[in-house]
């Protein structure tokens, strides 16, 4: 398995302490982070070395584009009313890969626009510092444009097009908002086959960054890539390291919020002192994992219990409760009742429901709290994203504010909502902000209902999501990186400044008021 690490000091350092318990080949991800291949049983020794800071294991993530139309789409809308293309930027995708053989990412005379490209589950020669997958050189993916049959020389690196979708939305020749901008691709993919981490997004993050300042050129990143699993809050170590390297090199880090807007994910609540509350939610046939992720002051005695559709119960947790694992109906549970972590003063609680010989069974399940001393009583609990566990799994009372999806709470991003072009509104599957506590909201809005994209089979689709509203704010951020830094009117446009200035070339409304929970500051046509 791996693990993230924080640690402090030089990483030959760390290397040093590492070795001597045995652990060899970490990636150092820099700004003190650092991905290590360890066993479950060497964690506690890990967590005792002198430079160690804070560890976190990795979580499943995924794709956010569950809302999609399959039909041809022949129309493709004109995002581009800028003088500029992206020109001397790079724009990095990290996603499924990239059909590197589409007509959208090649020169007029065959030759292709990635200037880089690493797939993660590839056999070949990994990247400066990583131990998996295979890069590929722009030399070597036109070596394989030109040849008779070009998977032969490179396999395929995207299977679902999502990548794809979203490379061309931000920079493909007909349908990208910066049409000429380089590309720099990673195909997020484990070689097991198991779903993606947040582990590989992390390396994917570094690839990028250190490919972009080796080629002293400034870069736009996309990642379209989402999960509930957290306090959203922006405390996890996969979130604060995106806030770090976002700070690196001329970098621009675009993230959509989610399609959990409407999905019925989120429950929030104020305990009383001495009060019972029951909390009902139902599950989707046929779901092959369930988790539920609670968040609360970690000053609030507060006490859960579970219970399965048929009343069993598995028992109640509370602080003097680490973890308990049960199997009930041919379910397994695990229940854990964590403790605040080194950069946040809250504590979860987690329940993690698969299958041991039996099925998770399309029924309602009921999460009963007790309170006891309560100094501020509030909580938010998120079950899966809808890409995980789909629209049939949701709260009885669910509530659409905090939908934002993580990591799109991380700090220094562009964190990118979506909105209907046909009405103007918020698409109803768009994550959403809150106002308090901590004021996170979107800062912009895009287009993400029937976006022109180019599909695995040389057509265009229309696709709808947060995922293919992302990009066009990445290729927007490209046009002013181009305008600023290359064109020389504005040497440090990228980061936070560049935020600013799609902050204030959004459309708004006299309707509402701005920051807007669904629409950020407004909305980039």
């Amino acid at each position: 398995m791996e693990i993230i690490v924080r640690y402090s000091g030089d990483f030959e350092e760390f290397i040093t302490g590492l070795e001597d318990l045995g652990i060899f080949r970490p990636v150092d991800l820099g700004q003190g982070y650092a991905v290590i291949g360890i066993s479950a049983d060497m964690i506690p020794l890990l967590e005792t070395l002198p430079l160690v800071e804070d560890t976190e294991l990795p979580k499943d993530i995924f794709l956010e584009n569950d809302f999609t139309d399959p039909g041809n789409c022949p129309e493709i809308p004109d995002f581009r009313r800028s003088l500029y293309s992206g020109s001397g930027v790079l724009i990095g995708i990290i996603d499924t890969g990239v059909d590197y053989t589409n007509k959208e990412f090649r020169l007029p005379d065959g030759r292709t626009r990635i200037a880089a490209m690493w797939d993660q589950s590839a056999d070949g020669t990994p990247p400066a510092g990583f131990y998996e997958g295979a890069e590929y050189s722009r030399d070597r993916i036109n070596t394989a444009l030109f040849s008779a049959d070009p998977f032969s020389v490179i396999a395929k690196t995207d299977i679902s097009g999502h990548g794809t979708a979203v490379a061309g939305i931000a920079a493909g020749n007909s349908t990208g908002v910066a049409y000429e901008s380089e590309l720099i691709v990673v195909c997020v993919r484990s070689a097991s086959g198991e779903g993606e981490k947040t582990t590989q997004l992390m390396k994917g993050l570094r690839y990028v960054i250190t490919k972009a300042a080796q080629l002293k050129k400034p870069v736009a990143i996309n990642i379209s890539y989402g999960m509930n699993e957290g306090s959203h809050r922006g405390d996890s170590l996969f979130e604060t390291y995106i806030s770090a390297v976002s700070g690196e090199w001329k970098t621009t880090i675009v993230i959509p919020t989610g399609n959990e807007g409407g999905a019925g994910h989120h429950y929030e609540g104020d305990l009383k002192e001495g009060e019972q509350l029951d909390i009902g939610f139902f599950t989707a046939q046929g779901i092959e994992s369930l988790y539920l992720s609670m968040w609360k002051n970690y000053t609030d005695i507060i006490s859960a219990e579970l219970f399965f559709p048929d009343g069993k119960s598995t028992g109640v947790i509370n602080r003097f409760t680490t973890s308990t694992k049960s199997v009930i109906d041919g379910l397994s549970v695990t229940s854990v009742f964590g403790q605040p972590g080194v950069r946040s003063v809250f504590q979860e609680i987690y329940y993690d429901i698969r299958p041991a010989g039996g099925i998770i069974p399309q029924a309602l399940w009921t999460l009963r709290l007790r309170a006891g001393s309560i100094a501020d009583g509030h909580f938010d609990i998120w079950l899966p994203t809808i890409e995980q566990v789909t629209a049939k799994t949701y709260f009885t009372d669910p509530e659409d504010t905090l939908t934002m999806t993580i990591p799109s709470t991380a700090q220094g991003i562009i964190r990118t909502a979506g909105f209907d072009r046909r009405t103007g509104a918020a698409a109803v599957f768009s994550g959403r902000g809150k106002r308090c506590p901590g004021e996170i909201f979107p800062d912009v809005s895009a287009p993400a209902v029937e976006v022109t994209a180019p599909s695995l089979t040389g057509g265009f689709d229309s696709l709808s999501g947060t995922s293919f509203a992302a990009p066009v704010i990445t290729g927007y951020a490209a046009q002013l990186m181009e305008w600023g830094i290359v064109c020389g009117n504005s040497p440090f446009m990228y980061g936070e400044r560049v935020k600013a200035e799609i902050r204030l070339r959004a459309q708004r409304s006299r309707e509402l008021t701005y920051p807007d929970p669904s629409l950020g500051y407004g909305r980039i046509m």
